[in-house]
């Protein structure tokens, strides 16, 4: 186990899903539902899920792509992304 790369994949994903979507909507599910270990497991197991078919992607694509790339088409992706939804949000009723 390389403790270096567990830590800083940790904090990255831990701080990125703070406030995110996600969690807004297991906040949601859990102010409506009594049993909070249910919504727990579910949420957990969903992200657990969610980020083993990203490393199997991430794996599969990095054969292919050097990684310096892949960050740059991330961060264009997120900046696009970014641009739409605030042109979305103002112009868009």
């Amino acid at each position: 186990m390389d403790w270096k790369i567990f830590l800083t994949t940790f904090i990255t994903v831990f701080f990125a899903e703070l406030g995110d979507k996600t969690q807004l909507a297991t906040l949601g599910i859990s102010s409506a539902s009594e049993n909070r270990l249910s919504v727990f497991l579910g949420s957990a197991f969903a992200l657990s899920l969610a980020s083993f078919f990203a490393v199997m992607l991430g794996d599969v694509v990095g054969k292919y792509l050097p990684p310096e790339l892949l960050f740059k088409i991330s961060g264009v992706s997120f900046f696009i992304l970014g641009l739409y939804f605030i042109w979305k949000g103002f112009f868009v009723s």
